[in-house]
């Protein structure tokens, strides 16, 4: 049953006959989780990260940031263990922090994965002119709207299998990267042997000081969002307390040592100094480069083509998890009840079509002028997934005090996270400094870019607004502890 002191205009739990399906096993989740993050991230942003704070910069910059998502991944998992909703922390922080604060993440993180949709769809066309440049963009967006939405009217199970071959795709393509990179560093493949001498020209293995490492944290936290997906899977996947824990614990360690690795790779192969490192471009991508060196032929031609899946595999991951977090919402009161409707398959069509058509609208504004209405939709979600996590350290911190404080006893949590209260804190304080760290650069100088500073940090007073907004209309206030509703 769903507390409903806070809000007197909720509905009343539904009835198993308008529950998901839990249709999602273990080895879904696992790929679900590797979908969400292995992709452009590490296939095309790793080489400019390289480039701009050098091998050693980078390096801490990831492991630092994967140790604050394991922390935050442990938190997820205890909740999501003792309670597997679809809303995950947005009903979380409804239950054990305050209904204002649910909402506002709630409805932040349906808007940050619907926006996503539409930059995937700009993404594939790129990738598509690469084959065909001079077939219409929109002939391809449109296409690949079409399939990511079919994955997911089909039934929860279509989209977990679809979304472990997207997932294991780009997995065996990173396996045979890291050998054949490995060979190539002790010359086994390639010639002479290459070594660490990388690490030692110019001013390697730290590239510009301290405020370039925390430029670089950003983007390794962007490649690192989507590991929260399990979370919203959590509704649908069977025997949740054992299979989340499981599929959290193993997760992490293939995505930071896919990552570690995969980046200390490219740093050991190519100088961080060469320029081609920067680009966006396919033809240059990283493992392009090193599976080049590698004498492999066509390595632009394969690059792309796993590119490709990994943008259809984010695209349709993102499609899911909006949805889901759409559906959980109006159940709660806090969407359009139509939004609540499932067909019989446990599918929630009429929040999917919702979800689709925002995505699709928001591409399709990227089509006409400048696209400026586009870019600042873009600008607006750039900040959500770190919200979100914000969310969930907060959240975890308040369940674990809430539970403590309600006499339970914690040997029957199906999974106890450790290092508490240490490690929700810490990530919460890590997170909330690479949020601060957006956009540095536009308060030094001596004078301030408000420009920049606008479009970097947008993100964060559209949230404020949404929170308190809900607080003021509903006169919403923290629960208290030993009011947290844990049925």
């Amino acid at each position: 049953m769903r507390n409903t002191s806070q809000n007197p205009s909720q509905p009343p739990s539904p009835n198993a006959d308008n529950e998901l399906k839990r249709g999602l096993k273990s080895r879904h989740l696992t790929m679900i989780s590797l979908g969400g993050t292995i992709g452009t991230g590490l296939f095309l942003a790793s080489g400019g990260s390289i480039h701009t704070a050098g091998p050693g910069g980078v390096l801490f910059s990831y492991a630092a940031i994967g140790i604050m998502v394991f922390f935050l991944m442990t938190s997820l998992a205890e909740m999501a263990s003792y309670m597997p909703v679809a809303g995950s922390f947005s009903t979380y922080a409804s239950k054990f922090v305050d209904p204002s604060l649910g909402f506002a993440l709630g409805w932040n993180y349906w808007y940050n994965w619907a926006i996503t949709i539409a930059a995937e769809l700009a993404a594939v066309t790129l990738i598509m002119k690469f084959w065909f440049p001079d077939t219409p963009s929109f002939i391809w967006s449109a296409l690949f709207l079409g399939i990511m939405f079919l994955l997911n009217y089909l039934s929860v199970k279509g989209f977990g299998e679809a979304e472990y071959w997207f997932s294991l795709i780009k997995v065996i393509t990173v396996i045979i990267f890291l050998i054949l990179g490995t060979l190539m560093i002790f010359g086994i493949l390639g010639g002479d042997p290459i070594g660490f001498k990388n690490f030692t020209i110019a001013d390697a293995p730290f590239h510009g000081g301290f405020f370039t490492t925390l430029g670089v944290f950003m983007a390794a936290g962007f490649s690192f969002q989507g590991t929260e997906l399990l979370g919203v899977a959590a509704g649908e996947t069977e025997d949740p307390k054992k299979n989340i824990p499981k599929a959290i614990k193993s997760v992490f360690w293939r995505i930071l040592l896919f990552y570690v690795l995969a980046i200390l790779v490219i740093s050991l192969i190519i100088p961080y100094t060469d320029s081609r490192l920067a680009s966006s471009d396919i033809t240059v991508s990283p493992f392009t480069l090193v599976f080049d060196k590698a004498g492999i032929a066509f390595a632009a031609s394969v690059m792309n083509a796993i590119i490709l899946t990994a943008v259809l595999s984010a695209g349709n991951s993102g499609m899911y998890a909006s949805t889901r977090m759409l559906w959980d919402m109006a159940r709660d009161g806090k969407a359009p009840k139509f939004l609540a409707k499932l067909d019989s398959r446990g599918v929630p069509v009429p929040a999917l079509i919702v979800t689709a058509a925002v995505g699709a609208v928001a591409f399709f504004a990227s089509l006409f002028g400048d696209g400026v209405i586009y870019t600042w939709l873009l600008n607006a979600s750039g900040m959500s997934g770190f919200i979100a996590w914000l969310g969930i350290a907060i959240s975890h911190y308040r369940f674990r005090r809430a539970y403590v404080a309600q006499g339970r006893n914690l040997k029957e949590l199906p999974y106890l996270a450790k290092w508490f209260p240490i490690g929700p804190i810490f990530a919460f304080a890590l997170c909330f400094v690479v949020i601060l760290g957006q956009n540095y650069s536009a308060f030094t100088g001596g004078n301030i870019d408000w420009k920049g500073a606008l479009v970097s940090y947008i993100g964060i007073p559209i949230f404020l607004a949404v929170w308190l907004g809900y607080k003021f209309k509903h006169k919403t206030k923290v629960v208290p502890l030993k009011e947290c509703d844990f049925e």
